[in-house]
């Protein structure tokens, strides 16, 4: 029979609860192949006699759930097996990034040999007592926060050992039909056929669209401070105890040497009575609240995100290791035990993130760069996973406006698509009946920043441009059009966009209250008015392209209006730049460098402009996010030999011993803002000017901005393998090296107005 959603009948479906799941399986023989299908609400992990072998779901919204297809085969035995799921639901606790309907369990098998697997009666669950959570305050963490809670765990509760064959679950629920059985709907798999009668249950199913998640052992560097207690090398490696004698307090701060995300993980034994809050933190902080250096830790203190284990006694190892991954370079320990000793045999973590590989590589001959390139490339890691995160520590939510730069991010650096086609898919899902996307996607709680609606659109260009899947961008320009049609109602007789609802979110600069600059919310802002013809650009080129010109003439036509209103009305001639709004005097970075990229300054006078953006300190300055945005300004001012220049203040990070990019300028809340990273994708787009110039990368230009370096290469990844420039300065003018292709791509070279072809394969450079 097909499988069914099952769940405790003796909980309530919208509680934090900790649920295990176990069903026995009898094989005559090991299998050569036993695909299952496996979802669950919130979240599970699965294993097999005992193996973790799969978890998820992958993160979406309840109209489009995810279930991952996993061959248990290399698992499975001959005899006596057991299928296991931990299973949880954070209740009213739940992450802002999590969606879900109720608590909910489902194994369905592939065909009629896994059938038995399939969840329904026969299934046993236990309800696990172990578990309360920790709730976390903006106080806790100095900041908005969004993220999951704490745990709470105690070892004398939790039922050791539920996961193996051996275990004795003579005592636990059988999953039964009927009221009260725990069976919850009945289930259809979309994607993998018809496998039963049309879905009874709330969750509507697609398979998943994203390879599982990396895990891989992760240890601490060092031992920065011990109370109570000393630890040596022996404990950091995992092969000597810290003993903990009875009745006594130790604390011990532990130093990952750079920030990662990871499940902790503590093995004890003994300690009937003990307690271990483990405390996470990005960094430490003096008595004044300041981050200061983050490699030094004296007269700092820890506070934040934090677990509790309470060991429980017992003469067994066991190994406690947390069901969400925690975001951290410190980890603080304080132990407390009661009448028996504590033996604590390890500390460690099992790192976790998108699978992203490192195919590119740049070199130069300015060290620090190098350093630089690390930094960015570990925030960029942090900050992906089942989705792309703002910050892992903080909020995990997508934003739009930090996904469009993470996703170059992932394309020059990892060479890989595939989050940033589900994210573009998951904000197009998100909008609203009246056109605009919502800011971040999936989530529980509805905001909404317009403005990132059309940073959407262009990073639906951006896909077009780098990956040849015509098809996919076609489906998504009703999407483009309904968050531009959305824009276009709100131009008013000025012929810039009016007034706008919601939150008008552009930069964090303290200059602009929560972000929004002037006239974004009351209208006629030149930012917003220029934002927006930003992306009708972008979309009629994708109308041209795709068949549909018609569209395409329109969205220019509405372009070049609204660039002649905002022309007329915000620009300065005695600044030479355009004011923030018609009746404000106040100028900034952001709107003249959006004036730039949409083309409403004349390309004659882009470079002036630019110069005067750098030069004119009274400007508003953008963040290291828009950061991004000046520099792919300058670019297009032919001013690309200054962007070495304008990386000061990552070598500032580094000074600071930042491992990851942090979120603003100091003090930043958050140390892990992968939008801050985008240099590693300037570097090779601009410095090394490895660029598409036609859709889907079917061409590449090579134009390249050395600036100060006498010398640079690396490598890009291509949908058809990888793009290699080696360059070095000749004399004050010239440039010699080679540029290989990957076999059927073709392009240009471009050098100060000089141009000549590439074609596949390796070829000499001198111009």
């Amino acid at each position: 029979m097909p499988a069914s959603w099952i769940a405790d009948p003796d909980a309530p479906g919208d509680v934090y609860g900790v649920y295990h799941f176990r069903r026995a399986l009898d094989l005559r023989a090991a299998p050569s192949r036993f695909v299952v299908h496996v979802s669950a609400d919130n979240r599970y992990r699965l294993f097999v006699n005992g193996t973790s072998v799969a978890s998820g779901p992958q993160r979406s919204d309840v109209p489009h759930w995810r279930y991952e297809t996993v061959d248990l085969a290399p698992f499975l035995r001959a005899g006596r097996n057991v299928l296991a799921a931990e299973v949880w639901n954070w209740g009213a606790y739940r992450p802002v990034a999590q969606c879900g309907t109720r608590t909910g369990f489902l194994v369905q098998g592939d065909g009629a040999a896994e059938a038995a697997a399939n969840t329904g009666p026969g299934w046993k669950v236990l309800r696990d007592s172990a578990y309360r959570p920790i709730p976390i305050s903006f106080a806790d963490v100095r900041g908005y926060y969004a993220a999951p809670p704490g745990e709470n765990v105690d070892g004398a509760a939790y039922p050791w050992g539920w996961e193996r064959v051996d275990y004795d679950d003579a005592r636990w629920r059988t999953i039964a039909t009927g009221a009260g059985g725990g069976v919850i709907g009945r289930v259809q798999l979309y994607g993998v056929g018809d496998l039963g009668a049309p879905g009874t249950a709330p969750w509507q199913l697609q398979p998943r669209t994203i390879p599982p998640m990396e895990e891989a052992p992760v240890r601490f560097a060092s031992v920065r401070r011990a109370q109570g207690v000393s630890a040596g090398d022996a404990f950091l490696r995992g092969t000597g105890a810290l003993v903990i004698p009875a009745r006594t307090r130790a604390t011990l701060l532990l130093d990952n040497g750079q920030l990662t995300n990871a499940y902790p993980v503590v093995e004890t034994s003994g300690g009937a009575g003990s307690s271990i809050t483990l405390t996470y933190a990005e960094a430490l902080r003096d008595a004044q609240g300041r981050k200061g250096n983050r490699d030094s830790v004296e007269g700092k203190t820890i506070a934040g995100v934090r677990d509790v284990v309470r060991p429980g006694g017992g003469a067994e190892r066991r190994r406690f290791r947390a069901l969400w991954f925690r975001t951290y370079r410190y980890v603080q320990l304080d132990v407390e035990t009661a009448a028996e000793p504590l033996s604590v045999h390890d500390v460690s973590g099992v790192f976790t993130g998108y699978p992203l590989v490192e195919r590119a590589r740049f070199a130069s001959d300015l060290p620090w760069l190098a350093d630089m390139w690390r930094m960015n490339w570990r925030g960029a890691r942090l900050d992906a996973w089942e989705t792309y995160f703002d910050t892992p520590y903080y909020e995990q939510l997508q934003y739009v406006g930090d996904t469009r730069v993470q996703s170059l991010i992932s394309l020059y650096v990892g060479g890989d698509a595939r989050l940033m086609r589900e994210a573009i898919v998951q904000f197009d899902r998100s909008r609203l009946p009246e056109g605009i996307t919502q800011s971040r996607y999936p989530s529980c709680l509805v905001q909404i920043i317009p403005p990132f609606s059309l940073i959407w659109v262009a990073m639906v260009h951006d896909y077009w441009m780098h990956r040849d899947e015509p098809a996919f961008v076609r489906a998504l320009l009703p999407g483009v059009r309904g968050v531009l049609a959305w824009y276009e109602r709100h131009v008013d007789s000025t012929g810039m966009v009016g007034p706008t609802p919601w939150w008008n979110y552009v930069d964090w600069t303290p200059a602009w209250r929560n972000g929004v600059p002037p006239g974004a919310d009351r209208g006629h802002s030149a930012m917003t008015s220029l934002l927006f013809v930003y992306a009708l650009q972008r979309a009629a080129q994708m109308e041209d392209s795709l068949g549909l010109p018609a569209e395409g003439s329109r969205e220019r036509a509405l372009a070049a209006r609204i660039t002649a209103a905002v022309r007329a009305r915000t620009w300065r001639p005695a600044r030479g730049l355009f004011a923030d709004a018609p009746d404000s005097a106040s100028f900034s970075q952001q709107t003249n460098v959006m004036a730039v990229l949409s083309g409403a300054v004349p390309a004659a006078e882009r470079r002036t402009v630019m110069e005067r953006v750098l030069a004119d300190t009274t400007l508003v300055r953008a963040s290291y996010y828009y950061g991004f945005y000046v520099l792919e300004a300058l670019r297009e001012a032919g001013l690309g030999e200054r962007y070495v220049e304008q990386l000061a203040p990552w070598r500032g990070m580094l000074a600071l011993g930042l491992t990851t990019t942090p979120e603003t300028p100091e003090p930043t809340r958050s140390d892990s803002h992968a939008w801050s990273a985008h240099p590693n994708y300037g570097l090779l787009a601009t410095v090394l000017g490895v660029r598409p110039s036609a859709p889907g990368f079917r061409r590449v230009r090579v134009a390249p901005s050395l600036g100060p370096l006498h010398r640079a290469e690396g490598r890009v990844p291509h949908p058809l393998g990888d793009v290699e420039v080696r360059l070095e300065r000749v004399g004050a003018t010239g440039v010699r090296g080679e540029v290989t292709l990957p076999a059927g791509l073709s392009g240009t070279f471009v050098w100060r107005g000089r141009e000549a072809p590439l074609h596949a394969g390796r070829q000499e450079i001198r111009l």
